[in-house]
């Protein structure tokens, strides 16, 4: 079985669930994005929400799926960087306790965190502020860290650190890796539209994108999207949220359904899709059914508040994927 190492923001969510649209309004943040704050915004977004009911665990795009991975016991790795305080701890142990192996660079800044405010329709707004994780630099990167591995997967949130996500690359591939890329947030591929293009179309074989991240990545809607991504790269996953997804390589394109489900959060779907997909291609299954274990965990996990899966859910799912 292959296995995986990601690379991505190091953060502990703390997930909360409001009761309408004034907050964001309060606060700047428009509705579906992951916006970066500083640490006093960060404060005050976290005193605004201080009255609602949250919950805190370990975090960050990439983080998440490789803590499925491992709960999967597909033995992925992990690198990052967090604070030397306890919320770094936190973090650490998490992902060692769900059967990861994390590379961990220790800072004097604070742990980053992630503050992902949640409306009635299941819509998510992340204001994220990213302390020690933006200080992973190229030159901690080196061969010794992906030895054993056969794909990196990138956090796309990492491009506004280009050098460090094209050294990650160059180094996997001179390793004969396989190298994934989730873009993360359309706004995020606004903004840094060229960096991602010259990523995706020199080193990346499996591309992720929500339908919003492929229209903002190629101008096109999902299924003309879904083609000019597949073009750049081997394998392009559009996911279209009620409507499934779609996934193309070469001149085959799969199409997969969603699971009937009750959505309370949508937090962490698209984690936990690339997880599943993931774990379905590391296993070398076909593309359908990488798709079907995708969507599996992906509507497992909008079931419950936060962007992972309780962990008495894990038994049942497990069984799902063994048959």
């Amino acid at each position: 079985m292959k296995r995986v190492i990601g690379i991505g923001n190091a953060l502990v969510d703390i997930m909360v669930g409001i009761p309408g649209e004034e907050i964001l309004k309060e606060f700047s943040l428009p509705k579906g994005s992951m916006q970066l704050v500083d640490e006093t915004r960060s404060e005050s977004v976290k005193y605004g929400i201080r009255n609602f009911s949250m919950s805190v665990s370990s975090g960050g795009s990439v983080a998440n799926t490789i803590h499925a991975l491992g709960i999967l016991g597909a033995s992925p790795g992990y690198i990052g960087s967090v604070g030397h305080d306890e919320t770094g701890d936190f973090f650490s142990n998490d992902l060692q306790g769900a059967g990861a192996d994390p590379v961990l660079f220790r800072r004097s800044s604070p742990t980053g965190t992630a503050v992902a405010l949640v409306t009635p329709d299941s819509e998510r707004t992340f204001a994220t502020h990213l302390g020690a994780a933006v200080e992973l630099n190229l030159e901690e990167m080196n061969d010794e860290l992906f030895k054993g591995y056969d794909i990196l997967y990138v956090e796309g949130y990492l491009i506004l650190n280009f050098d460090l996500v094209e050294r990650a690359c160059q180094i996997a591939k001179a390793a004969g890796m396989e190298v994934a890329l989730d873009l993360s947030s359309y706004n995020v591929v606004e903004d840094n539209l060229e960096s991602f293009k010259k990523i995706v179309s020199g080193y990346v074989d499996i591309l992720f994108a929500n339908e919003d991240e492929a229209r903002a990545f190629t101008g096109l809607e999902p299924e003309q999207a879904l083609t000019e991504m597949a073009e750049m790269c081997g394998i392009s996953v559009v996911k279209t949220g009620s409507r499934g997804s779609m996934i193309k390589r070469g001149e085959e394109v799969v199409r997969v359904g969603i699971i009937d489900v009750n959505p309370v959060d949508t937090t962490g779907a698209g984690d936990m899709y690339a997880a599943g997909f993931l774990y379905g291609y590391c296993k070398d299954e076909p593309l359908d059914r990488c798709g079907a274990y995708g969507a599996l965990l992906a509507g497992s996990v909008i079931e419950y508040m936060g962007a992972k899966l309780p962990p008495e859910k894990w038994p049942s799912i497990k069984t799902q994927l063994n048959h």
